[in-house]
């Protein structure tokens, strides 16, 4: 069993830290909120004062931390977790970032003789306390093998999709495509009430035809098909919109410096951006189709 420092013990990090410590390794857990570095505690974990403090005599130090300027103040510099950090120690990054400063930050570890990946995950607060995330991984064929056995406690999927910072990427490009297939679906079913079709209806329909897709059959943005989706539940997220925002925006400039086309996901990314400036940055993202409704009410 490893000793494990744990940075970032959010709604997503919480969960994984303590799958970490169900799994038998010891896990020393640091993040800004006393509450959050309590729960670790109370599950038979131990506090760090600090990042580096959390970095220091482990074997493993595991972050998630919300964007990529937050990710390049904990790892690098000489107050910075690698210089604090014994040689030989893994790190796994599981923050959301974009793909350059994964990158660097990759290449300093690596220059320290620290091995280590980007493994931003997909499934949500729900799949980080089940256990059940996919973790898309970016690094050496060494550093994944040494990260794998840890994600393999935390999630369900490990996908090693490249080198340094292609588990970032791989992300984004997922994000977006999410988002905009969410707007979609949405879209259909704020046509389909105009024209007097009911949800279950279009939901028996399209979800065994080629409209078939996740954002309808596993997360249907209307409530009453899909009994589970936030739909059901007033849009309490799930994903929120600000999240999803995030992704989009990485995605955005990801395409601005690889010369990408992406006008679907410029077009999703503006959305969801009226959405959240609209007060709705907390809900969960399906609920774009409110918007929709009520763009309809105004055209």
């Amino acid at each position: 069993m490893a000793t494990i420092g744990f940075i970032g013990l959010g709604n997503m990090g919480g969960p994984m830290a303590l799958n970490l410590l169900k799994a038998g390794h010891a896990v020393k857990g640091f993040d800004l909120s006393d509450e959050a570095v309590q729960r670790i505690v109370d599950a038979g974990g131990s506090k760090a004062d600090s990042a580096v403090a959390a970095a220091t005599d482990v074997d493993v130090v595991v972050s998630m931390l919300p964007a990529g300027r937050h990710v390049k103040g904990v790892y690098l510099g000489d107050a910075g977790i690698i210089a604090a950090s014994r040689p030989g120690t893994l790190f796994i990054d599981c923050s959301t970032i974009d793909v350059d400063s994964a990158r660097e930050v990759i290449a300093a570890a690596e220059a320290a003789g620290r091995p280590m990946v980007d493994a931003p995950v997909s499934g949500g607060v729900g799949g980080a306390a089940a256990g059940t995330l996919t973790f898309m991984v970016g690094g050496t064929e060494a550093a994944f093998a040494a990260a794998e056995p840890y994600l393999q406690k935390m999630g369900k999927k490990i996908v090693h999709a490249g080198g340094a910072g292609n588990g970032q990427a791989a992300k984004i490009c997922n994000n977006m495509l999410l988002g905009i297939s969410m707007i979609g679906v949405c879209e259909a079913f704020a046509l389909a009430e105009k024209l007097g079709v009911e949800h279950q209806t279009l939901f028996d329909i399209s979800s065994t035809a080629s409209g078939q897709c996740w954002s309808l059959t596993t997360y249907c943005p209307v409530p009453g098909p899909v009994p589970t989706s936030p739909a059901n539940n007033d849009y309490k997220p799930g994903f929120a919109v600000d999240m999803m925002l995030k992704d989009l925006k990485l995605a955005q400039d990801a395409a601005g410096s690889s010369g990408a086309a992406t006008p679907l996901g410029a077009a999703a990314a503006a959305l969801y951006q009226q959405y959240s400036d609209a007060g709705q940055g907390g809900a969960d993202f399906s609920g774009i189709v409110r918007m929709l409704r009520e763009m309809a009410g105004k055209a």
